[in-house]
């Protein structure tokens, strides 16, 4: 399997260099060259496939030779060690709750894949891989400890000074040894523009050998395509209709993937804050990304969403065919928070505020279609405590999130300069 870029003006490269590199020269996404649908005996099976074989015979045809067999097997089953199970919510709707892995957000998934992935590659590099994410909330944390202690990798993460949940805040700047949070003065577009900037500049990657862990990195969305064969395994025979809480939109894109491997998906729906680039452009036609507006639902702030390319990508920029796969739908605060206790009230489930804007565009959806509705709930309530506390009363926190909210906080503030972030990659690097 080779990737090509987005931009079609890089050269195509293999998973190992598609992994390491991150992101082409030419500033577009690696997408795989062939995606070709799984055999009917792998559906038919689907119900009594394990997690991590469905994750093996999903990832195999895109990682091709460059991971020996028992070396992926041992790296999936790793990464997939925790329950992500499908809950019936209310008749017809259910959750996918995606929170139940180490630091409690889906991106466990994907970073852990890309951890152990990455790790795999580099073992016997000399030169030490410094891998460089943005984040507007979960991702950093689940990068971050998803790559504590793996030996010859740094991580350095960016992150919107004040526009993160504390606990998530906690989660990303308390564990110190090869993990470095950098605090910026600015917005998430300006912490995922800084990156990308940074592997484009000619002199740095001479000088540090960078790679991404947002989901612009394959290993991290390939991974993510496979919760939704999960979810298929908990409800078969079920008219399947998925509702995305969007932000980057990683799981969109890693859902499409999955419907494109042969996954029986109905539609899906793209549920976001007032950060509404691509319900606009689902609308109109027409995509104008926007500075990004600060919300409850922090991870989907996001104004200019960087897998919208391998979105149009998938296919072949043609507006009316994305169309009718997906559906659009934009919430305000007032909104999420009313859906949030509404469903408290009803039901007795807690919703965070992004499976409540997820909740919100699954209902929409549903009004005019009949079908089974699943929700991706992200991320578990309580790394949103104090939003959660003032809709539906005090949620319990657990002990492996509440640990955290007493070590030490260490981050470095910086402004929103690209130099600033080079010269400080060249020269702490290099100390190192």
């Amino acid at each position: 399997m080779k990737y090509y870029s987005t931009n079609h003006k890089a050269e195509r490269v293999s998973f190992r260099e598609a992994v390491i590199k991150g992101l082409p020269e030419d500033n577009g996404l690696y997408m795989p060259e062939m995606i070709t649908p799984l055999p009917p005996s792998f559906f038919e099976k689907l119900p009594d496939t394990s997690l991590a074989e469905i994750g093996y015979n999903v990832a195999q045809p895109f990682v091709g030779d460059d991971i020996p067999e028992q070396e992926m097997l041992a790296i999936i089953e790793d990464t997939l060690n925790f329950d992500i199970p499908v809950v019936k919510v209310e008749e017809g709707i259910y959750a996918l709750e995606l929170f139940h892995g180490p630091t409690l957000a889906f991106k466990d998934v994907g970073a852990r894949f890309l951890a152990r992935c990455l790790s795999y590659f580099s073992k016997n590099e000399q030169q030490k891989v410094t891998v460089l994410v943005a984040t507007s909330g979960d991702t950093g944390s689940a990068v971050a400890h998803g790559f504590l202690g793996v030996p010859n990798v740094d991580v350095v993460i960016l992150y919107p000074k004040g526009k993160v949940s504390t606990l998530q805040e906690q989660q990303l700047t308390t564990l110190g040894q090869n993990i470095t949070a950098l605090e910026i003065n600015g917005t998430f577009d300006d912490c995922q523009r800084m990156v990308k900037s940074a592997f484009l500049d000619k002199s740095l990657n001479e000088s540090v050998r960078l790679t991404s862990a947002n989901s612009i990195n394959m290993a991290r969305l390939l991974p993510q395509s496979f919760y939704y064969f999960w979810a298929k395994a908990q409800l078969p025979g079920r008219d399947l209709v998925f509702s995305v809480p969007s932000g980057n939109y990683g799981n969109l894109t890693a859902g499409l993937l999955a419907k494109r491997l042969g996954l029986d998906i109905r539609a899906f729906v793209a549920s976001s804050n007032i950060n509404d680039v691509v319900p606009n452009y689902l609308a109109t036609g027409d995509f104008k990304p926007t500075a990004s507006r600060q919300t409850i639902s922090n991870a989907m702030d996001v104004g200019s969403p960087s897998n919208f390319y391998r979105m149009l990508d998938l296919y072949n920029d043609e507006w009316k065919s994305i169309i009718s796969d997906i559906k659009g739908y934009s919430f305000n605060d007032d909104q999420t928070r009313a859906a949030m206790k509404e469903v408290y009230d009803r039901t007795g489930y807690v919703l965070d505020p992004h499976g409540a804007v997820g909740y919100l565009g699954l209902k929409n959806y549903l009004k005019e279609n009949d079908a089974t509705g699943i929700f991706l709930e992200t991320a578990h309530p309580a790394k949103f405590k104090d939003v959660v506390d003032e809709v539906v009363g005090n949620v319990e926190v657990p002990e492996r999130l509440a640990k955290y909210m007493h070590e030490e906080r260490k981050s470095v503030e910086m402004g929103s300069n690209f130099e600033e972030l080079k010269e400080y990659l060249m020269v702490s690097l290099e100390k190192r």
